[in-house]
């Protein structure tokens, strides 16, 4: 991308030695005192922009040789709305309305730095900045000086896109030999040096960054022809975008607003390979720990507690969801009376500490169990947080997620299913990061609640009205 610093010394060598050729120096005159007969019209848009009356002169020269009954941001009547790119403006009452319209897109009302270097470089980027790739300077600045076409200088012009023919000589006058000969007019016309700090970036530097992202994003998304990724919203990229908002229902303006940006971006993101998590020691443990759970309930009510009699349905263990709602029945059937003594069975302690192993595995990198008393695992600032929480987490995070696995991306819908599609769409492979987390949570609160118990800490069950 070739940024305005790095070409600002080239505009202002060129500026200082531009020539008017003698054989066009009656036409750049005639021509620039047709910009300075709508003077008073071009002061008032700088009224309202901060945009120099005599950029807008020669922007307006480009588009529509100085036709009033036009739209500045691309030649079309103010009449009517328009049909080329930025589609669907207007129709404007005037033509200075339309012209402060096509300047906001441009992102240039507010800009501050005027100079003669930034104003070249911004009437260049109108057109493209293609020009500085072959070595030669852009007719659309330079054509009818000495500084664009033999014998002074090499010629060529872009006869297509992407297509340069360096023996063809554009005849069109460049901006800047009118903005010459209207300085040569008008003495009050007056270019100032570029700043040597510059106070804040610019609104139209700001929104390049962007520009040249979704440049790179609609190449890789074939975009034909290729654009040129300089970070400029010209003719071509603008094309591109309205090509892919037709393509993805989206309001065909060609502009790079918030809700085209989005849509380009997600569909350029590369699918995220989903990860080969293994579930099922987790679930293995969590079956055995539902069975352990079973048998303390006969032993107590001399009757199975849980929902998996040798008659009654079955859970399978590669469904977690059910294989949660079947641990926390057995939990809250087989939980003891505070203050009870429990007879401690050192069998149901060894095979719990597997399963708080295997929880320590998840949240260590190392593969070390960082556990230490269940509840405190992770200090009492954040047990206490975490209190009689953790369960119920567990279970809503694996609830969402499941959903949102199962939710086709479909972020233009409305209401909840909008909401699950933005998401699901947005972090691709979501469900398969986060299924796993909460399952380990949902298993926390459970060994949280035994050690409750053991401990005899464990709040009484609520009275049932």
């Amino acid at each position: 991308m070739a940024s305005y610093e790095s070409l600002k010394s080239d505009y202002e060598r060129n500026w200082a030695n531009l020539q008017i050729r003698p054989a066009r120096l009656g036409e750049a005159n005639a021509t620039a005192r047709k910009a300075l007969n709508g003077k008073a019209t071009y002061q008032q848009v700088e009224r309202l922009t901060g945009v120099p009356w005599y950029f807008v002169a020669l922007c307006h020269y480009r588009e529509s040789n100085f036709d009033f009954d036009t739209y500045l941001g691309n030649g079309e009547t103010l009449h009517r709305v328009t049909c080329l790119v930025p589609k669907g403006r207007g129709p404007f009452a005037s033509f200075v309305e339309g012209a402060v319209d096509a300047l906001r897109i441009e992102n240039l009302v507010g800009a501050q730095d005027w100079s003669i270097a930034r104003t070249l470089y911004r009437l260049e980027c109108f057109n493209g900045l293609g020009y500085h790739a072959k070595g030669v300077n852009s007719p659309y600045l330079y054509g009818g000086s000495t500084l664009y076409g033999p014998p002074e200088a090499r010629g060529g012009k872009f006869v297509a896109d992407h297509v340069f023919d360096p023996n063809h000589a554009d005849t069109q006058l460049g901006t800047a030999v009118i903005l010459h000969a209207m300085m040569s007019l008008d003495s009050s016309i007056t270019i100032g040096d570029s700043p040597s700090i510059a106070p804040r970036s610019e609104p139209d530097e700001d929104m390049a960054a962007s520009v040249l992202l979704m440049q790179q994003t609609l190449n890789k998304l074939g975009a034909n022809p290729p654009l040129d990724e300089d970070g400029i919203s010209g003719p071509k990229t603008k094309a591109a975008v309205s090509q892919f908002q037709q393509q993805h229902g989206l309001e065909d303006t060609g502009l790079l607003d918030g809700t085209t940006i989005a849509p380009i971006t997600r569909a350029g993101v590369q699918p995220v390979p989903a990860p080969n998590v293994d579930l099922s020691q987790i679930l293995k443990r969590l079956e055995g720990l539902a069975q352990l759970l079973q048998g303390a309930g006969m032993s107590q009510g001399g009757a199975p507690s849980g929902g998996t009699t040798s008659g009654g349905p079955t859970v399978s263990p590669s469904d977690p969801i059910s294989l949660l709602e079947r641990l926390l029945s057995l939990v809250n059937k087989t939980a003891p009376m505070p203050g009870t003594a429990t007879p401690t069975n050192a069998t149901a302690v060894d095979q719990l500490k597997p399963v708080l192993d295997l929880l320590g595995v998840l949240v260590s990198k190392d593969s070390k169990p960082v556990l230490g008393q269940v509840n405190g695992a992770l200090g009492e600032t954040i047990g206490k947080m975490l209190d009689g929480k953790k369960t119920a987490l567990g279970i809503g995070g694996a609830l969402i997620t499941s959903l949102l696995s199962a939710v086709t991306a479909s972020p233009n819908a409305g209401g909840l299913a909008g909401l699950f599609g933005t998401i699901a769409s947005a972090v691709p492979g979501l469900s398969q990061f986060a299924l796993p987390i909460s399952l380990a949570l949902t298993a926390w609160g459970v060994l949280g609640k035994l050690e409750k118990w053991a401990q005899g800490t464990a709040p009484p069950p609520k009275p049932t009205t």
